[in-house]
């Protein structure tokens, strides 16, 4: 009913076109530049006001205008030969530490961006998969979250369970309580010897069968230690830990990274791999007026150096009402919001998020 309200009268959701200065910031070029590309015919039909907005198909074919042009690919930012797959997986021990928003806005940001992007929602609790509109106890149904495509009994095929979303770019593995079967199931079937395939392995294999079609994948882990997390841990390529900047959390995530080790270490002697390209803190939540927060932030920065971001996810009421109505801050309009607010919040997400793409160019060798 409240989705039914909210996004009337299809009870969809949409994404929403974006202004120009917005649009030339995702292509990559400056709004003049945009303009002109616009007047020569490879923009979007002007409004009655002679005013042009942009959908991401828009700024998709700009891209690849843009490229065919220059005769080089440097605005379509897609895996070239010998890029290998980026995974990337988003955890913490602690609820509340904002991995689900830090998860929705990475995703969005880099298929808005132009980066064939996979999102799993690993999580039972599928806040992920309700902020990108998949509906857990309405819209996914038995086998449809990953758990189908990795259980131990007639595992389904992995394409036949991603899903598209109303972001171009962007698919979606979303998640419901049956994920939590594989935390069951994963005993017997270690404890029967029958398994062909360790635990820790089969989401880098069934991920190795979609592997081409996609830049990048982030993964919304659980918030505990199971076989679920050490499996995504196993696939992965990175790993973002967010943690908000209080003595407690930061308690909470030093047992929780220490547990991690001594796991990892026995899933290493197993046969699992558990190097990453890249590995980071994200301070989130995070309220710059409270000394406190950033007593704790300078306390980890000299703790963990350069395995930091230098950026922090601040703490906004923007991103929470925009949360109310199961949107993320890519997905609202600027004038719903007080603009200083708004400003401010998207300045800092759009900071993080572009230090991490950099993190993955660099992966790729690129500047």
């Amino acid at each position: 009913m409240h989705q039914a309200k909210i996004f009337a009268p299809t009870s969809q959701k949409t994404i929403r076109p974006f202004q120009p200065a917005e649009a030339a910031s995702f292509i990559g070029i400056g709004e003049g530049y945009l303009r002109q590309v616009a007047a020569e015919g490879y923009g979007p039909e002007p409004l009655a006001n002679g005013r042009r907005v942009y959908l991401p198909t828009d700024m998709d074919r700009i891209r690849q205008v843009l490229d065919e042009k220059n005769g080089v690919a440097k605005y379509v930012p897609a895996r070239r030969p010998g890029e290998k797959l980026q995974v990337i997986s988003v955890m913490n021990f602690k609820g509340g530490s904002g991995k689900t928003t830090t998860s929705a806005h990475l995703s969005q940001y880099l298929a808005l961006r132009g980066y064939k992007t996979l999102a799993i929602d690993l999580d039972p609790q599928a806040s992920l998969s309700a902020l990108f509109g998949h509906q857990p106890e309405l819209d996914v149904g038995e086998g449809e979250t990953l758990y189908g495509a990795i259980r131990y009994e007639d595992p389904r095929p992995i394409s036949e369970i991603v899903r598209s979303t109303y972001t171009p770019n962007l698919h979606i593995l979303p998640g419901n309580l049956e994920l939590m079967e594989f935390e069951h199931e994963t005993p017997k079937a270690m404890a029967s010897g029958q398994v062909a395939t360790m635990f820790f392995a089969r989401i880098g294999e069934v991920l190795a069968d979609i592997e081409d079609l996609y830049d990048v994948v982030v993964i919304d882990c659980p918030p505990q230690l199971g076989f679920l997390t050490m499996s995504a841990l196993c696939a992965s390529t990175s790993t973002l830990i967010t943690v908000h900047p209080q003595m407690l959390d930061v308690m909470s995530m030093s047992q929780f990274l220490s547990m991690t080790s001594e796991l990892m270490s026995v899933v290493e002697r197993a046969g699992g791999r558990t190097s990453y390209d890249w590995m980071r803190y994200l301070v989130t939540r995070f309220e710059p007026n409270d000394g406190p927060q950033s007593q704790m932030t300078g306390f980890m920065r000299a703790i963990f150096g350069n395995r930091m971001l230098h950026n922090a996810m601040l703490k906004s009421t923007a991103i929470s009402d925009a949360g109310v109505t199961k949107q993320t801050l890519y997905e609202v309009e600027r004038n719903q919001f007080t603009r200083g607010t708004y400003d401010r919040a998207m300045d800092s997400l759009n900071a993080v998020n572009l230090e991490i793409e950099e993190l993955i160019r660099s992966v790729w060798g690129r500047r």
